[in-house]
Order: structure tokens, then sequence, then C-alpha cells
């Protein structure tokens, strides 16, 4: 095998062994709030994202920026996906500390990709990568986890037993909370999409730093609910918090239609 070649399969296994902190929601949580990102689009948004996307749907893109992960010319995306906090601020820590952001992390790319994506003159190429990457993170932000602490990776390390299997704090809240209630993406949109003009309105008036803020609270409620090692109560923890995940995917896919219509014009 040339030298060349072992190097790229190498970087693709290191890749596929990567903290699993950047697979915000999974498969089907990052659909669900594609999908409903989609129901509140504008007609010209509609229009400027199908001339970008073609006939892919903002649901399946979404995975997009995860399934790419084995491509090694695309480490440089990893980052892009969490942000990372040491204790559960209130909001105006929040604010103080994001002033002063300059790390890459999901609130200075998403700040970013807004910017690309506003420029008239952006290359088609980078146009397309600039959405794919924007839908990806806003949802990305809406998994509680995702603001986690980086001392645990965002709850990789709080290790669990769901139904007997291991697993960690991180994946239950990416997939495997999602996967228990048995539902497609479509059916699952259907069961949770009911929002009111009031609620869309609100939500989508909130900047980025609300809803870091927000995830970092419902963070910090998560991690209280467990301790390393714990045998979870399947469903009791369903009980207790498939409203706050259902609540998430909802404002995750509202405020993406939000800032895609903000960004392609009411």
């Amino acid at each position: 095998m040339k030298l060349a070649s072992l190097k790229t399969l190498l970087l693709s296994i290191v890749i596929m062994y990567l903290p699993v902190q950047t697979m915000a929601w999974g498969t089907n949580g990052h659909r669900i709030s594609g999908q409903i990102a989609d129901s509140y689009l504008t007609p010209k948004a509609r229009a400027a994202i199908k001339a970008i996307l073609g006939n892919e749907s903002i649901a399946m893109t979404s995975n997009w920026a995860d399934f790419i992960k084995s491509d090694p010319q695309y480490n440089y995306l990893y980052n892009w996906h969490f942000i990372n906090f040491d204790k559960e601020y209130s909001y105006p820590e929040m604010q103080a500390f994001l002033k002063q952001d300059t790390a890459t992390d999901a609130y200075t790319k998403i700040n970013f990709l807004v910017g690309e994506l506003k420029k008239k003159t952006l290359a088609k190429n980078n146009k397309l990568l600039a959405l794919r990457m924007l839908i990806h993170i806003v949802e990305d932000v809406h998994q509680p986890m995702h603001t986690g602490h980086l001392t645990d990776k965002g709850g990789n390390d709080v290790k669990l037993t769901w139904f007997n299997n291991p697993t960690n704090l991180h994946s239950i809240w990416d997939s495997q909370l999602i996967d228990f209630q048995q539902l497609s993406y479509t059916e699952y949109t259907a069961w949770i999409n009911h929002t009111t003009v009031a609620q869309r309105t609100e939500w989508q008036k909130a900047p980025v730093s609300q809803w870091l803020f927000e995830s970092n609270q419902l963070a910090a409620k998560i991690y209280a609910g467990v301790k390393n090692d714990d045998k979870v109560n399947v469903y009791r923890y369903n009980f207790e918090y498939i409203g706050i995940l259902n609540n998430q995917l909802v404002k995750g896919g509202v405020r993406l239609a939000g800032l895609l219509n903000q960004i392609f014009g009411a």
C-alpha cells in the first residue's frame, strides 16, 4: 500500500474514533428539527434554499456534517459542532463569556456562517457548505449536552447503562431517548410540531446567546439527574425528560427557520 493511501486510511480510522460529542441529536433528531424548520420557511427563503440544495431537503441535508467526518479533508470542522462551558452560567455571565469568545466553536461559527451566506458573491460550492453547516450547528446547540462540560466531553465520559447496555449521557440525548419513541422522523415531527404564532415569534427573536443559555441551563439539570455508572430506569427517565427533549427539537427547528428566513429574505 502506498504511503499516501496508508495515511488516508489511518486518518479515517482516527475520525471514526473521535469523541462522539459532535454527534448532536443523531440521525433522526437532526431530521426532525430540519423537517420542522422546513414547515416555517417563507416562499422566498424556500426558493433560495432549493437553489442551493437542489432536491435535497433540509431534513436530509441536516446530517451531512456528521456523515462527512470519515473524510479527513473536513477534520477542521470538528470543533464547529459544540461549545463547552465549565459551569451553569447566569445569562449575564453567558453574554460576557460570548462577548470575549474567539475560539473555534458553535457560537463563533454560527455567526461566521450567517455572514458568509449573506454575501451575494459567495461561490456556489462555498454556499452549499455554509448552508449545510449552519443547518446542522443550529440544531446541534439545541441538544443540551453540546453546551456541556469540557472535562467530560459534553457527557461522553458520564458512563451509564440503558436497557442493560453500556452507554453514556451524551449518547442518550443524541439518539437513545429519541429512538425509544419508535417513530420515524416524519411521524415524530407530526407528533411534536404544534407551535403557535406567539411561540414562534418569541423563540425566533431570541439571540444565539439565549439559545446557548437555555441549553446550558438544561445541561445542568441533566447532569444533576444521574451520576457516573448509574443504571438508568429508562421508563422513568423518559417520563421526566421527554418533554424537555421534544421542546428543544421544536425550538431548534423554529429558530433555524427564523434564521434562514432572515438570511434569504422574508
